[in-house]
């Protein structure tokens, strides 16, 4: 059977059967394993806050017992660098901690999830990761005022209000999002950006322009 074209609800009841199945010792473990595989096969790489070196949060971060409805796209107006390797990805998302906790006085980073030039996904603020694998809560940011208790924030490396993102960029932040919306059950009509729901150039006008290009080529790969 090719589970690539299983309807969705089809694929998530038979996963979720085979785990109480197995759960009640009534299939094997290879075949519970199997499920697990399937459905990590389908996750995006995200880079955790362990393995990029965080720090730890100043303060007590808030888990919110509902899911995400919205998606917030972001830039770091940093430099367009030409650097895409992985560990100049850990840097940026050093960086970005640093200035968010020691000049903006948050407790972590304000946004959940980080795309860097490179293409490279990483977990922004503690415990996004997991409350986005368990698809029924989510972390409270700090990347938009009004929106930080129900939209996933996204910050791309980069400074796009005269260029666009780089192809591996933008390729990765749209399977990206198709993910969270898959995750979270997210309409992507609900793709929104910075300065949709805040007085900001954030994320830029070339980024922002880009946006429809984003709703549907998400809608695309989903």
């Amino acid at each position: 059977m090719d589970l690539g074209h299983l309807p969705r609800r089809t694929f998530l009841r038979g996963t979720a059967g085979l785990a109480v199945a197995g759960a009640a010792g009534l299939i094997l473990p290879k075949a519970a394993q199997a499920a697990q595989a399937a459905q990590a096969a389908t996750e995006p790489r995200v880079y955790s806050c362990a393995e990029w070196g965080a720090r730890p949060p100043a303060d007590a971060l808030t888990t919110l017992d509902h899911p995400a409805n919205r998606i917030l796209i972001h830039h770091i107006a940093s430099a367009n660098s030409t650097d895409y390797s992985l560990a100049h990805a850990f840097q940026v998302a050093r960086d970005d901690q640093h200035d968010h906790m020691d000049n903006n006085g948050w407790s972590d980073t304000g946004q959940h999830f980080t795309v860097s030039r490179g293409g490279y996904r990483l977990e922004g603020r503690h415990g996004s990761l997991d409350a986005l694998r368990g698809r029924t809560t989510m972390i409270q940011g700090a990347h938009c005022p009004g929106q930080n208790t129900n939209a996933i924030g996204i910050e791309n490396e980069g400074t796009y209000t005269s260029v666009e993102p780089p192809e591996a960029q933008w390729a990765s932040l749209v399977l990206f999002c198709a993910h969270i919306c898959r995750q979270y059950g997210i309409p992507v009509e609900e793709i929104k950006s910075h300065r949709d729901y805040y007085n900001t150039e954030c994320p830029g006008d070339r980024l922002y322009a880009k946006l429809p290009q984003l709703r549907e080529e998400v809608a695309a790969s989903m």
